[in-house]
C-alpha cells in the first residue's frame, strides 16, 4: 500500500473514533437533562389534602339530677298530694345524656270524688358529632320530634298549641283531652330546648269518681313554670363549664337519637 493511501485510511479512521465518541457524549448529555426534569419534577411539594371540617362543641357537657329540677313550691302546686316529694327516677345508662322523674298525687275526697296528677320530666342531652352535626342542630330536630309527636298522640281530642315564653331557645306546650275509662283525662305537654338539651315535662290531671275536671288553663300554667324551672336547672349544673371551642365530634352515645321516638307519654295512670 502506498503511503498516501494508508496516510488516507488514517484520516477516516480518525474520523470514525471521533464521532463514535460523540455518540455517547449526546446520550449522556440527553439521559443528564432527562434526570434533571424528573427531580425539578419530584422536588415540586405534594398538594395538601383539605383540613378536615370540625363542628362546634356542645354548650351542656352534663344534666342535672331530673328529680331536683323542679322547685318545690312549684312542685306542691302541680302535685299537691304527692306520696313522694323526691319522685321516682327512671333507668339510665348514662346519666350525663338521658334521665327521667316522675310524681303521682291523688287528693282523694271520699264520696266527693277524688283528683288524680301524674307528671314525668325527661332529660335529653346531644353532644356535636362530625357526621351529623353540632349538638344544638341535634337537639333542635329532636324539639321538633317531639312536639309533632305530642300533636299526634292517639285518641287526643281538641289539641291545641302554643309556645312559651322564657324556658330555653324554643319551647312549646301541646294540651288535650284523653277520654279513659277512669275519666277524661286533661293532657299537657311542654317541650322546651336550651342548646343542646331537650326537656321534655308531661303531665297530666283528672277529676274521678264524680269529681270535677280540672282547668286546663291551670294545669298548662302550673306545667309553664315547671318548663322555667327544668330549664334553670340546666344551665345551672353546667355554670362551671366552658363550652364553645371545637371538636372532632365522635358520635355520642346514643345521644341523636331519642331514647324513645315518642316524647309524650300519655300517662293518665289512675
Amino acid at each position: 500500500m502506498s503511503e498516501g493511501t494508508m496516510h488516507r485510511s488514517a484520516q477516516r479512521l480518525t474520523r470514525l473514533f471521533a464521532g463514535a465518541a460523540a455518540v455517547p457524549v449526546i446520550l449522556l448529555a440527553s439521559a443528564c437533562s432527562s434526570d434533571d426534569s424528573g427531580s425539578k419534577e419530584d422536588s415540586k411539594p405534594s398538594a395538601t389534602p383539605s383540613a378536615r371540617p370540625t363542628v362546634e362543641k356542645e354548650r351542656f357537657a352534663t344534666l342535672p339530677d331530673p328529680c331536683k329540677v323542679i322547685k318545690k313550691n312549684t312542685l306542691d302546686d302541680l302535685v299537691p298530694k304527692t306520696e313522694d316529694e323526691s319522685g321516682k327516677a327512671g333507668g339510665s345508662d348514662d346519666s350525663s345524656i338521658r334521665g327521667t322523674c316522675a310524681w303521682t298525687s291523688l287528693d282523694n275526697k271520699g264520696v266527693k270524688g277524688s283528683q288524680f296528677r301524674w307528671l314525668n320530666v325527661s332529660l335529653l342531652r346531644f353532644e356535636s358529632d362530625q357526621a351529623r352535626g353540632n349538638g344544638d342542630k341535634l337537639a333542635h330536630t329532636y324539639f321538633q320530634k317531639q312536639v309533632a309527636g305530642a300533636q299526634r298522640t292517639p285518641g287526643a281530642k281538641g289539641v291545641q298549641t302554643a309556645p312559651v315564653a322564657g324556658a330555653g331557645e324554643e319551647a312549646t306546650v301541646v294540651s288535650y283531652e284523653l277520654k279513659k275509662k277512669e275519666g277524661t283525662f286533661k293532657q299537657q305537654t311542654v317541650v322546651a330546648r336550651t342548646a343542646n338539651v331537650v326537656v321534655t315535662i308531661d303531665y297530666n290531671g283528672a277529676g274521678l269518681a264524680g269529681d270535677k275536671s280540672p282547668d286546663a288553663q291551670d294545669l298548662v300554667s302550673d306545667l309553664k313554670r315547671a318548663a322555667k324551672d327544668a330549664v334553670a336547672a340546666v344551665e345551672a349544673a353546667n355554670s362551671g363549664s366552658s363550652g364553645g371551642g371545637s371538636t372532632d365530634g365522635e358520635s355520642p352515645k346514643d345521644g341523636a337519637e331519642s331514647p324513645k321516638d315518642g316524647a309524650s307519654k300519655d300517662s293518665g295512670k289512675a
